[in-house]
């Protein structure tokens, strides 16, 4: 995500500080290529011209270029206007609930925009918190919309109300709040109906749902690929019903970034979640902060680190670093890492989270699922003691284990330069001897 706008932002800061000392012209003529950056990657130009000035203004007073590190400073101005064009100054990130169970979350959006997906994601979400949501399928004029939100309640293992087809989206929503009762839901997520355009008579009936059911959210589901047709409707389902947050989906297709830039300046609505893939677990918080040093190619350590804790145990994290430490590592061992590495994300996102390899995200993109399928044959075409003594495969070992798993000696023999070549640092990492970027391996006290 953000691709384009990054490596631009990051060519302006890269000529800027090939100057050593900047002028106030030097700074003007940045500030432009900021801006028409900005404007290419579709964010909204009222928003694109805030900003510029905001930064200007910050830059000028601070009397950044009398400083020692100007380019540093005008990177933190920028940073920090990020944050704040982000909804860093409010504390909306979390889901607001209700003092008497359950919590209504009500999804609206446009037809096509992910709100079924979204629905399941949530749940799981919230279920991993420790509630108990309950899934609703209250979108009558969609064919199959109840059976697919079914299918992924099934998928996430969370319960789905539907009702008959014909009935009315409030009536089906008055009985799942029954069901919620009787089931003990501290949750109620309601998928409701999509539209085409924002006319009058559907938006009564979404308008007639929020005033009865008095939600304790009411989430927009956006499209992040479709730029300001996004932060329109953002601001036509505001008017109409009076939105609470919103989620942008499709949040990992979208290389320029310009709603996620522009919608909640525009609209004064907090993003609290982005879709960041396909999977059902694929949904994160919004964090202004970490969005911010993604944006400016800085990484989002924090919520690597917060993947890595979802995936991995701490059982498994200590059993990992003794086997390392004792040089027992095996190929089941690099197999099993790559693995759980896989759960995290994409190669391509979790690249884009570390500091400085940013721009590697997209060459990245579309490699991992092909390499790891090849890495899974390989290793399992070997005996149980050729995955946990690597050195006692030789070529005629090497050639058996191409056929097994359709692909070539040279695959294998680079399967194996790979393992070693990891072998080696995650025990220098172990040791002491390198930075801390792996999670299980804590360098001794």
């Amino acid at each position: 995500m953000f691709e384009a706008l990054t490596e631009k932002l990051q060519g302006v800061f890269r000529r800027l500080g090939s100057r050593g000392t900047i002028t106030e012209r030097d700074l003007d003529e940045a500030l432009r290529e900021v801006r028409m950056a900005l404007l290419e990657a579709d964010v909204h130009f009222r928003v694109v011209r805030d900003f510029v000035q905001q930064v200007r203004e910050k830059a000028l007073g601070a009397q950044i270029l009398a400083s020692l590190s100007p380019m540093q400073q005008v990177i933190d101005i920028v940073n920090q206007e990020l944050i704040e064009l982000l909804g860093g100054g409010q504390p909306h990130l979390q889901l607001q609930r209700s003092k008497e169970p359950p919590t209504i979350v009500l999804l609206v959006g446009l037809k096509g925009s992910g709100k079924t997906t979204t629905a399941a994601k949530l749940g799981l979400q919230l279920r991993r918190g420790g509630d108990r949501p309950l899934l609703v399928a209250a979108d009558p004029q969609r064919m199959a919309a109840a059976e697919q939100l079914e299918a992924l309640g099934k998928q996430v293992g969370l319960p789905v109300y539907t009702s008959d087809s014909g009935t009315r989206p409030l009536q089906t929503c008055e009985r799942a709040l029954k069901e919620a009762k009787r089931l003990g839901a501290s949750a109620v997520i309601v998928d409701t109906m999509g539209y085409l355009q924002m006319d009058q008579e559907p938006l009564t009936e979404l308008a007639q749902l929020r005033r009865r059911l008095s939600p304790t959210e009411v989430l927009l589901v956006a499209d992040a690929m479709t730029g300001q047709e996004a932060v329109r409707a953002a601001e036509e389902f505001n008017k109409a019903v009076g939105l609470t947050g919103l989620i942008l989906t499709k949040l990992d297709g979208d290389a320029r970034g310009g709603a996620a830039l522009s919608i909640r300046a525009v609209t004064g609505v907090p993003i609290k979640f982005v879709g960041v893939g396909e999977k059902v677990d694929a949904l994160e918080p919004f964090h202004p902060d970490r969005f911010a040093s993604r944006i400016l190619g800085m990484g989002d350590v924090l919520t690597l680190i917060e993947k890595a804790k979802e995936t991995i145990s701490q059982e498994e994290m200590d059993t990992l670093e003794a086997r390392v430490r004792r040089g027992t590592i095996t190929l089941e061992d690099f197999l099993a890492q790559l693995q759980r590495v896989k759960k995290m994300g994409s190669l391509s996102q979790l690249v884009g989270m570390i500091p400085g390899l940013s721009g590697l995200a997209s060459r990245v993109e579309g490699v991992d699922e092909a390499q790891l399928r090849r890495t899974e044959a390989i290793v399992y075409s070997m005996t149980v003691q050729e995955r946990r003594h690597p050195d006692i495969i030789d070529g005629s070992r090497r050639r058996r284990i191409a056929r097994g798993s359709g692909t070539t000696p040279t695959d294998v023999n680079r399967l194996l330069k790979q393992y070693k070549e990891a072998k080696k640092i995650m025990q220098m990492l172990a040791s002491g001897h390198g930075p801390r970027i792996l999670p299980g391996l804590r360098r001794p006290q």
